[in-house]
């Protein structure tokens, strides 16, 4: 009935989803099985994609020939690009989605990739011989041959929704869970956990009363996620803010007693940066309020995400305190929220290409790994896919640095640190992040794409276009001079101060409070130059102005820190012989088995002085 898959992907959310697209697309043959085919790609809680970090995962998987940004894209009905009052490190794109229409997209998407096919059941099973996977086991008894599985299973794996005292199986509301591949990886010698994630109630727009809400209009000026043309919604949808109070806080206080995290029956641990409402006044009690997004669902329906407000809460009080926010007091709700438990497997039993250390060409990504978001397991998927592909035909795997990618930091900062919680992606986790910004992900990571064969030559002779017409602006700044008489007045009503002799335009646009549009206005010959170039690269070459002393200062440490990641370590050596090493530092080396001298440093429990025992070891 089945052939041998070269790729077999086990679950059709946003990991599995990019996972069998990267593969297939770089000619794997694949096999996409879903417990559902109509819920390929569904937005599970929040219908947006993108946010402070998470939008640079989003354009690092597009500028890599990835499908999250174009759906995304096609499927906006509002974007905004976030903290542009502050650095360009800072900026993050996000966009409001309609949901069905992303998961109608994906579908389709996936449908019209060749090599991919899909199968509707619940893998119960792995076929392992020899340590190594050949196929999968189905709920009915069917094997399925493949030389390399990637689990995507998200919130799936024993899953348990909970809304107050009730408890059910399922991994997302109105689905059923998924029973006996963790108890199989146990049994092979995998360590598992559990962790939990929440969503808020739905609620009928019809029947809320915005005129007491704060709009929230998207950018006048539309952005995009991908690097390709594709074409964009003419219109955006308003979303809108409100806050809960004092009575609110009451009111959920009510039924804390009849809470599934605060009566002990959730043991899984929760993502600390997007906590329940119930955690967040509890764990914030000096607080008056708490802000509330009413995001809608889509173009077409009245379906309202309350942004804010995820609960386990029994559904009578979430709804009482939901009447209580402004602009909600006659709300309708659809659904109530809830808590689910599930799952996973710390992530340092990975290789960084996502590869299990125990089991050869089983791969792990998304929630699987501990991680929440779908932008981070989408990233996870893309790169398991390609690693799955390589691995199976003795290519080259691939590995992102920390300072080329966000994806790079995310994956180094599973397989070496791990995670107790559900792992979110900031800014502040990257420490190169003024080099990893959202407006360059096509220079850094189209190249690496290129050459393994994920985006053709005219999309790279776009990039080449970009790097090479940003250098020409640049360098026409460091030559061309400015009549001091001719911008001062431009200056003092900038309250910057006056030039007292000419100067080159880059040391005029160094400044902070100039930007390359205050000079167009100005200087005549400059706006005659900027004419022949697009937006995007005016921008990349301003930013590259702007920051050029900052980032000669940054290439300086990643070039220190890369002879560190160029010392590699024999994954088999026997850390039990270096009796200099402290105990903690043996026993992670162990465990985690680093590539690398840089990713030993970065192990939680190794000191420097650890580090200093390997490097003389090393050396000798």
């Amino acid at each position: 009935m089945f052939k041998e898959y070269d790729v077999i992907v086990v679950g059709g959310g946003h990991a599995g989803c990019e996972a069998a697209a990267a593969a297939a697309n770089l000619g794997s043959s694949v096999l996409l099985i879903t417990m559902n085919m109509e819920t390929i790609a569904q937005m599970s809680c929040n219908p947006a994609m993108g946010g402070v970090a998470k939008g640079q995962i989003v354009r690092e998987i597009d500028a890599m020939g990835g499908y999250s940004g174009i759906i995304a894209d096609k499927t906006t009905i509002q974007f905004r690009m976030l903290n542009k009052s502050k650095g360009p490190a800072m900026w993050s794109p996000r966009t409001q989605n309609d949901r069905k229409r992303f998961a109608e997209e994906w579908r389709l998407a996936l449908e019209r990739t060749p090599n991919i096919d899909f199968w509707q059941e619940m893998v119960s099973s792995l076929l392992i011989k020899n340590n190594t996977v050949i196929g999968v086991k189905t709920n009915l008894g069917v094997e399925i041959k493949g030389k390399s599985v990637v689990l995507t299973n998200g919130t799936f794996l024993n899953g348990v929704i909970h809304i107050g005292e009730k408890r059910m199986g399922g991994g997302r509301t109105g689905e059923k869970s998924a029973t006996g591949l963790t108890e199989q990886l146990v049994e092979l010698g995998f360590e598992s956990g559990r962790m939990k994630t929440g969503t808020p109630p739905r609620i009928d727009g019809r029947s809320l009363n915005y005129s007491v809400m704060e709009e929230q209009w998207g950018d006048e000026e539309r952005g995009r996620f991908s690097y390709t043309n594709v074409e964009l919604p003419q219109e955006q949808r308003c979303c809108w803010i409100t806050y809960t109070n004092e009575k609110v806080h009451e009111t959920l206080k009510e039924g804390f007693e009849k809470s599934p995290m605060f009566t002990g029956r959730i043991k899984g641990l929760g993502p600390r940066y997007c906590p329940s409402i119930e955690d967040k006044i509890n764990r914030f009690a000096e607080r008056e309020r708490h802000q509330i997004f009413v995001e809608p669902e889509g173009w077409n329906t009245c379906e309202i995400y309350v942004n804010g407000f995820s609960t386990s809460l029994p559904e009578d009080v979430q709804y009482k305190a939901l009447t209580q926010i402004p602009g909600f007091e006659n709300a309708k709700m659809f659904r109530p929220g809830y808590a689910i438990e599930y799952d996973f497997f710390p992530p340092t039993q990975l290789n960084l290409t996502l590869e299990t250390k125990l089991i050869s060409n089983l791969f792990f990504a998304g929630q699987i790994n501990g991680t929440t978001g779908y932008e981070e397991a989408a990233s996870q998927g893309f790169i398991a896919g390609i690693n799955a592909h390589q691995k199976i035909n003795e290519q080259h795997e691939l590995i992102l640095k920390r300072s080329e990618s966000y994806i790079g930091v995310l994956i180094d900062d599973l397989v070496t640190k791990g995670t107790e919680e559900p792992y979110r992606m900031f800014t502040s986790r990257a420490e190169h992040r003024l080099l990893l910004r959202q407006d360059n992900a096509d220079i850094r990571l189209s190249p690496i794409a290129h050459q393994l064969g994920l985006i053709n030559d005219e999309r790279m002779e776009i990039v080449n276009r970009k790097i090479k017409n940003a250098d020409d602006i640049f360098s026409f700044t460091k030559k061309q001079g400015v009549d001091m008489n001719e911008v001062n007045p431009l200056l003092d009503e900038l309250g910057s101060s006056p030039l007292t002799q000419n100067v080159k335009l880059f040391n005029l646009l160094s400044r902070p409070q100039v930007s390359i549009n205050d000079i167009r206005k100005a200087n005549s010959s400059f706006n005659e130059f900027l004419n022949n170039f697009d937006k995007e690269t005016i921008e990349q070459a301003e930013i590259k102005i702007k920051y050029d002393s900052y980032f000669e200062k940054e290439n300086e440490i990643v070039a220190k820190m890369q002879k560190m990641e160029d010392k590699t370590i024999n994954p088999d050596f026997d850390y039990n012989l270096l009796t200099s090493l402290s105990k903690e530092a043996r026993e992670k080396l162990l465990r985690i088995k680093p590539r690398t001298l840089g990713q030993a440093s970065r192990i939680s429990g190794v000191s420097p002085s650890d580090i200093s025992v390997l490097m003389i070891h090393m050396a000798k």
